[in-house]
């Protein structure tokens, strides 16, 4: 029996498609294993958001064969679709699939005996490829969407995985039921532009609202979590389901990217700063205390230090609880690349700093409104020292004392307080379980 090991850069999106990858390996009679089990076979699923993930996958192969020197090293997802010739260059890499190959690995390698490049152009990735992960029976991450219509500045995903499409509600609302069948609590929805759900065959024929109000009806699953979307798609009727459903939590991550209007539209994004405000507004209007994740680039070209500060000063004042601040890098065949303006890279670190700093700060805070309220929390096999630790449905991170029975479950809680290390303490863990 051959050992196959992956290893996945990158987005929740990637680690659904590794998942799928791995359960077809499965299938097929292949072990699947650890990294450091000496495999056989080395699959590396890649992410080319920025530099530093270009960077990881060499090192990544470098490992694989210190560990296994004779194995086969195939190097799949977005790095792969954008340069599929640097990368077969690599020392140890035998094989690179593109978008539209790396669901047909055996097609391709011939029960992996036969290396080469396998990267078709972009505009070849028109199936829809479900996928989803199991490997952490807390949660699973449901893709529902891919690829990507539209055209930020910044961004290589549309040119790593294609046009907009998506999966059947049909087919979405089969696959939440396996899932429910398993002794997963939660699912992720996930995707590229999961606000653009709808696209099958080049034409929109559904709506992500009427995706949310079927998953809504499926039983055996407490909670669902949409991952991250666009401001314009985050429509008022689906922020308004979301307040009186019965299963989708309230928490939503929203990417903003700068607060300054002039560098939105420099950018290409499909809103203003005002639009996301009222966004914002309209949540919390009807979930006061609804968790709010915000997606914010630093030194884009053109930045001034005062378009930087208008940034700074909108988050500051909006009612959101963290961010995820990234760095701009430049990426080859992108509109920003080629923009005037560019902001030193000393700059562009100060600045993001500066945002993690009052990331923290939002989080804190945030975290400190919920004291005194009761939540449930679903907590997960993540043990230091004694302290478990598990998610309220509103994304507040909670510490409790280990107790194995706990493990996968959702249980009713009061908040108590925020510790050294930034968690949430609980004051009394009631003795029934929440189904």
């Amino acid at each position: 029996m051959k050992k196959v090991a992956f290893y996945t850069l990158g987005c929740k999106l990637n680690y659904s498609e590794t998942s799928s990858i791995s359960r077809m390996f499965e299938d097929k009679g292949y072990a699947k294993v650890d990294f450091t089990d000496t495999p056989d076979i080395f699959i590396i699923n890649t992410c080319s958001v920025t530099e530093n993930a270009d960077k990881k996958c060499k090192k990544i192969v470098k490992e694989a064969k210190k560990i296994s020197p004779n194995s086969f090293v195939t190097i799949i997802g977005c790095y792969a679709q954008l340069k599929p010739k640097e990368i077969s260059e690599i020392p140890g890499v035998d094989a690179v699939l593109g978008a539209a190959e790396k669901f047909r690995l055996f097609d391709y390698l011939n029960d992996f005996t036969k290396g080469g490049v396998f990267a078709s152009e972009i505009k070849e990735a028109k199936a829809f490829n479900a996928s989803y992960s199991i490997a952490d029976r807390t949660r699973t991450f449901l893709k529902v969407q891919d690829g990507c219509n539209y055209g930020c500045a910044f961004c290589t995903i549309p040119l790593a995985r294609g046009k907009s499409r998506s999966d059947t509600i049909a087919n979405i609302v089969a696959q939440a039921e396996e899932i429910a069948q398993t002794e997963v609590k939660e699912v992720v929805l996930t995707g590229v532009n999961i606000g653009d759900f709808g696209i099958q065959d080049g034409r929109r024929k559904e709506k992500f609202i009427d995706l949310v109000k079927a998953l809504d009806e499926v039983e055996g699953i407490n909670r669902f979590r949409i991952s991250s979307i666009e401001p314009n798609l985050l429509s008022n009727e689906v922020i308004e389901f979301v307040a009186q459903s019965k299963r989708f939590v309230p928490h939503f991550h929203i990417p903003l990217q700068s607060g300054s209007d002039n560098i939105l539209k420099k950018m290409n994004r499909r809103y203003l700063s005002d639009l996301y405000q009222s966004r914002v507004e309209k949540i919390k209007s009807l979930m006061p205390d609804c968790c709010i994740g915000v997606d914010v680039i630093v030194g884009f070209p053109g930045e001034t230090e005062e378009e930087f500060l208008t940034t700074y000063n909108f988050l500051n004042e909006l009612d959101i609880s963290y961010l995820h601040v990234f760095t701009y890098s430049e990426r080859p065949n992108t509109k920003a690349v080629d923009m005037d303006g560019v902001v030193d890279q000393r700059v562009r670190n100060e600045r993001s700093k500066m945002l993690r700093g009052l990331s923290e700060k939002k989080r804190r805070f945030f975290y400190e409104q919920q004291l005194g309220q009761e939540f449930n929390v679903l907590f997960e096999e993540d043990i230091q020292d004694g302290t478990m630790h598990g998610f309220t449905e509103n994304y507040v991170r909670v510490a409790a004392k280990y107790d194995p029975i706990l493990i996968n479950e959702v249980k009713a809680v009061k908040l108590k307080s925020v510790n050294a290390a930034g968690y949430v303490e609980v004051e009394e863990i009631e003795e029934v379980l929440v189904h």
